[in-house]
């Protein structure tokens, strides 16, 4: 099993039902092979910001691989520093994208090009409003239309998932522990229990 931490915005009905449909999709497609983290299931509005922000950034170290949702005219400033953690870490991403307007100042991806370029990461920008319509095509209804989309984008994310599976390591060995460190530092933990787990992420991370 591969862990996945799936990284987007948790605000209102559409991104909750579209995040919980697509990763429960994306775990069956594979087989139980690939099983989405999913922060809107962890956070627990009793805690304070700093102590959800804290528990989403020790699941994201703690996880194997990432996708990061990068819908919407402006992405979300969130989804944003959990993907440059991400990098940090040298955790292998997926940069998903299934709002077909563009944006950005490049000709690549169609976001802002300090979003692009980096190792062990890789884009799946598709049409969500093309694929819907040619499920809706097919004479059933716009729920059913809507659960093809999701099947259909599941299945794009599983190829892309494999891919980055199968990427080497660019960080060497003797340097995860220093970085792993720095990392627990420049975030400001409040508590020395996010520090062990991320200490328990690293030992998981250097197979001991």
């Amino acid at each position: 099993m591969v862990s996945v931490y799936f990284a987007g915005e948790l605000f209102s009905l559409k991104h909750l039902v579209g995040n919980a449909a697509l990763a429960e999709a994306i775990a069956r497609l594979s087989n139980g092979r690939f099983v989405s983290v999913l922060p809107q299931t962890l956070e627990d509005r009793a805690m304070s910001a700093h102590e959800i922000r804290d528990q989403d950034i020790v699941a994201l170290l703690g996880c194997d691989l990432a996708i990061f949702n990068f819908d919407g005219p402006e992405l979300d400033s969130g989804t944003v520093a959990e993907f440059m953690l991400a990098k940090f870490a040298d955790i292998p991403s997926l940069l998903l994208r299934t709002d077909f307007r563009r944006g950005g100042d490049q000709s690549d991806d169609p976001w802002n090009l300090m979003m692009s370029f980096y190792p062990r990461t890789k884009t799946l920008c598709l049409n969500s409003l093309e694929i819907y319509k040619l499920g809706f095509k097919s004479g059933v209804s716009p729920i059913e239309a809507g659960h093809s989309m999701v099947e259909h984008v599941a299945q794009s994310v599983v190829k892309e998932l494999e891919i980055l599976s199968q990427l080497p390591q660019i960080m060497a060995a003797e340097t995860m522990e220093p970085v792993f460190n720095w990392i627990s530092q420049l975030t400001g933990f409040q508590s020395s229990e996010s520090i062990e787990k991320v200490k328990d992420a690293l030992t998981k991370k250097k197979g001991g």
